[in-house]
């Protein structure tokens, strides 16, 4: 399938180009750090930033994109669902 984009560089301020659905969890990090987040379900969000901060993200609305790089998104403390990391 063609792709007029495919000789340019991507960057921070760039669309996503690839996703994953996320299953918060309290031992193990993501696959990759995300460029954003997408909240399916509103709720809590527990994360860690890709510099290592620990922090809750509160009242998160469904159908949110939050322009947030992380590297772990914690069971404990999360009740958002339907968590999806953009890359």
């Amino acid at each position: 399938m063609p792709d007029r984009y495919s000789s340019t560089f991507a960057n921070l301020s760039s669309p996503a180009i690839d996703a994953f659905a996320i299953t918060p969890d309290d031992a193990t990090d993501l696959p990759e750090i995300t460029r954003a987040l997408y909240i399916g379900i509103g709720g809590d969000l527990s994360v860690v930033t890709k510099e290592g901060g620990s922090v809750t993200l509160v009242n998160l609305l469904a159908g949110t994109v939050l322009p947030i790089r992380v590297r772990a998104v914690r069971a404990t403390g999360s009740t958002a669902q339907s968590v999806v990391g953009l890359v």
